[in-house]
C-alpha cells in the first residue's frame, strides 16, 4: 500500500537552500513561504523553516538511490559541488557504491547504487 516517501528536512534560510539544491540539479516544485519542495527525476524532498537550527547539531539525512552513480558523481564534480570530505565515491562492504553531500544546513544526502 505504501507508494512513495518524501523526506522533510530543516532549513535555516530558504534562499540558500534554493540556491544549493538548484546547483545540484533539483528544481523548485513548490514554495509556501517557510515550506519548500524540490524535485529531480522522481525524487522529491520537502524542507521546513527552522531559522534557529544549529547546523552542527543537525542529523537530517536522506539516502537516494541512483542507476548511474558514476555519471552523477562526475556531473557534481564538473559543477563544482562539494563532496563530503569523509564520503567520496567508494564501494562499500554493504554492496553499494556511494558518496555524500552536506547541504548548507548540514543535512546529509547520500547517493548510492548497488554493486
Amino acid at each position: 500500500m505504501l507508494t512513495q516517501i518524501h523526506p522533510k528536512l530543516p532549513m535555516r534560510n530558504k534562499e540558500n537552500t534554493k540556491t544549493y539544491y538548484q546547483q545540484v540539479g533539483f528544481a523548485i516544485s513548490a514554495d509556501y513561504g517557510d515550506y519548500l519542495i524540490i524535485q529531480k527525476d522522481s525524487i522529491e524532498i520537502h524542507f521546513f523553516g527552522f531559522p534557529d537550527l544549529d547546523p552542527l547539531t543537525n542529523y537530517g539525512q536522506v539516502y537516494i538511490r541512483t542507476n548511474d552513480i558514476d555519471q552523477l558523481y562526475q556531473t557534481f564534480q564538473e559543477n563544482k559541488v562539494a563532496i563530503h570530505p569523509n564520503a567520496p565515491l567508494a564501494e562499500k562492504p554493504w554492496g553499494q557504491k556511494e558518496f555524500s553531500l552536506l547541504d548548507p544546513d548540514h543535512n546529509l544526502l547520500t547517493f548510492g547504487q548497488p554493486l
